[in-house]
């Protein structure tokens, strides 16, 4: 057994710290200083500062906090609380958090319009999501993660870029890269629940430890391997799957609110171009 207080094992990684000090600053530079001197938009809603700002906040705290401490060092099932946060918290909360008019210059280009519009289509979307999720808790690749870090960044950082394209039909801030249709969406939105639902159950129901690593650790709390594992598969297909029912209720409330008006467009939620408000 471990004789220490886990909850106290915050570290200091310099390349998370500077990551998330240039993500935020860049974010507070450009919808202030930038934004006024070359008179770019309006002044930007402060409710989506702090959505960004929280949605950095969760980065850093999935990524140094004692969450990221367990998940490397002791339990899978802290490991797949970690992997959540990076899917279906940091994301929803960056995108929320970003002004259109922000992400115009990624799309000035015909290519990277074209690109950025193809990614981002329901069925690409769900198919990539789903292949990078797949594959990263395929158990050779998973194992070689927790022995090789920059593995296991290259892990992290195809995870929440395939989750900004995967929330990107739901959440997109700019009409040249649209949302889908709100049935459409809805229809998303349930078939997101799969691939996790699926991995998360193969992970439950395993006969064996997947994931050696995990068999070789300290244990925590009395919790042996075996059943890390299954409360992990659980975290993975339970709170996963809930998420993206929850997101579904807000998505039909808003269509709803929509029809009642005449506006059957999610377009019209989106700031037009030029942050025309």
């Amino acid at each position: 057994m471990v004789d220490y207080n886990v909850w106290l094992q915050w570290h200091f990684h310099p390349d998370i710290v500077i990551g998330v000090f240039l993500l935020q600053g860049g974010y507070l530079l450009g919808v202030t200083k930038l934004r006024s001197k070359y008179n770019l938009a309006p002044a930007v809603d402060k409710r989506k500062t702090v959505f960004f700002s929280v949605g950095v906040a969760s980065l850093y705290l999935a990524l140094s906090s004692p969450i990221h401490h367990l998940a490397d060092n002791y339990l899978f099932s802290a490991h797949m609380i970690q992997h959540l946060i990076l899917l279906l918290v940091v994301p929803p909360l960056l995108l929320t958090g970003t002004p259109g008019w922000l992400c115009r210059p990624i799309i000035r280009y015909r290519l990277t319009a074209y690109i950025a519009n193809w990614l981002t289509r329901p069925v690409q979307a769900f198919a990539i999501s789903g292949l990078v999720l797949g594959l990263w808790h395929l158990p050779q690749f998973y194992n070689a993660t927790l022995t090789n870090h920059s593995l296991h960044v290259i892990e992290h950082v195809m995870f929440s870029l395939s989750a900004i394209i995967m929330w990107w039909p739901v959440l997109s801030p700019i009409n040249e890269v649209p949302r889908a249709s709100y049935p459409m969406q809805m229809v998303y939105l349930f078939l997101l629940t799969l691939p996790a639902g699926f991995i998360g159950a193969a992970i439950t129901f395993s006969p064996r430890i997947l994931y050696d690593f995990y068999a070789t650790v300290p244990r925590l709390w009395s919790i042996d391997a075996v059943t890390d594992q299954q409360i992990g598969g659980l975290i993975m297909k339970i709170p996963g799957a809930l998420a993206f029912f929850i997101t579904m209720i807000f998505v039909f409330a808003l269509w709803y609110q929509r029809d009642q008006r005449g506006e059957f467009s999610p377009i019209n939620e989106i700031e037009p171009p030029d942050g025309d408000e």
